[in-house]
């Protein structure tokens, strides 16, 4: 499993905490005014988020990706719902044989 299976795993925590980001930061603070409102969500996600780029350092690594592989794979990370498009990719390459 380690490391292209904790990165796809991240890559989906990675996604889905930066949903819940942009509903704390958009509905939360925004419409209702809650200033705390993405305080926890924020560290959650930055949490995830830096977990998500040490583990796309040692698949990069490991993997032997060419710099384009791994700028993909990082960039995903910033747009939103790119992460699940994603996915597909990463569990095809780790289950093919080495």
């Amino acid at each position: 499993m380690f490391p292209l299976g904790l990165l796809r795993l991240f890559s989906i925590l990675d996604g889905l905490s930066f949903v819940i980001l942009l509903y704390f930061s958009i509905y939360e603070k925004r419409i209702l005014g809650n200033e705390d409102a993405i305080r926890t969500p924020g560290m959650i996600h930055g949490v995830i988020f830096c977990a998500f780029v040490i583990l796309l350092y040692f698949s990069w690594d490991k993997y032997k990706w060419s710099l384009r592989r791994a700028g993909l794979v990082f960039v995903c990370a910033l747009i939103p719902f790119a992460p699940f498009f994603l996915e597909p990719s990463l569990k095809r390459e780790q289950n093919s044989p080495s």
